[in-house]
């Protein structure tokens, strides 16, 4: 590969994989989207229902709630996954992953706009090739906006309770470049992982970084943060196009 395309697949060490974000996937959801980041695609569908969990109900908690579930079909890899109702309970990943994209959903909306409700957010890895945390993320953010788009056209809150956009990637060291949005033959190899998910004003809800018998410096951190800002931002001209109001 030559300096300008140092990658497996052709790109620049700081371009994002082929993004294509299609709304209106899932027509029995409130909201949906296939978001696809390269070869990984995810199918991220929002319904709502008029209640809220227990917890808020025995603590008196004003407001709604927004919570999501993550899994991967069992034809997502080239080895069958199995369903995790065969095994009788979810893996520690699929837990860390939906709890993920639901700490990043809640951190974007106003609960208190949405009384009384609770905003389902599901995400189904239908092709897995790298970034299906990212790629769930940045697709449950169109999910929900459109859903809300359609709660407040019925009338049924008040208020856009949304009050910013969230999108995520994943950057990382593969054999000492910094790279931006890895698949998975680049997340496989590396050696420093990190998630960045942040606002579409810019600013962090997660980060989540790790070496692999690896260490990283301040340098490298610093240029990790920058190119991930660089992809959100892009990340989040598709979402907008996908989002914008027709008039």
């Amino acid at each position: 590969m030559s300096k300008t395309h140092p990658r497996h697949d052709g790109r620049k060490t700081n371009q994002l994989r082929p993004i294509s974000i299609k709304a209106g996937i899932a027509p029995h959801a409130t909201g949906s989207a296939l978001c696809s980041f390269g070869d990984t695609q995810v199918i991220c569908a929002a319904m709502v229902e008029n209640n809220v969990p227990p917890w808020m109900r025995a603590q008196n908690v004003e407001g709604g709630w927004v919570t999501a579930e993550y899994s991967m079909l069992p034809y997502s890899t080239l080895d069958r996954k199995r369903r995790d109702v065969s095994r009788g309970k979810q893996d520690g990943r699929t837990v860390e992953i939906q709890r993920l994209i639901g700490r990043s959903m809640r951190a974007i909306i106003d609960l208190k706009k949405i009384p009384g409700k609770t905003i389902w957010i599901d995400c189904d890895v239908l092709r897995a090739d790298g970034g299906t945390r990212t790629a769930s993320i940045t697709g449950a953010y169109v999910a929900l906006r459109l859903a809300i788009k359609k709660l407040l056209k019925n009338k049924s809150i008040q208020e856009n309770p949304l009050t910013d956009s969230v999108a995520a990637v994943s950057v990382g060291v593969v054999k000492e470049k910094v790279l931006l949005d890895l698949d998975y033959p680049e997340d496989r190899d590396a050696d420093v992982d990190c998630n960045i998910v942040m606002t579409g004003g810019g600013r962090y809800i997660e980060v989540q970084g790790s070496g692999e018998e690896y260490t990283f410096s301040g340098r490298q951190l610093q240029e990790m943060l920058k190119l991930a800002k660089k992809g959100v931002e892009e990340l989040t001209a598709c979402q907008n196009k996908v989002t914008r109001d027709k008039r």
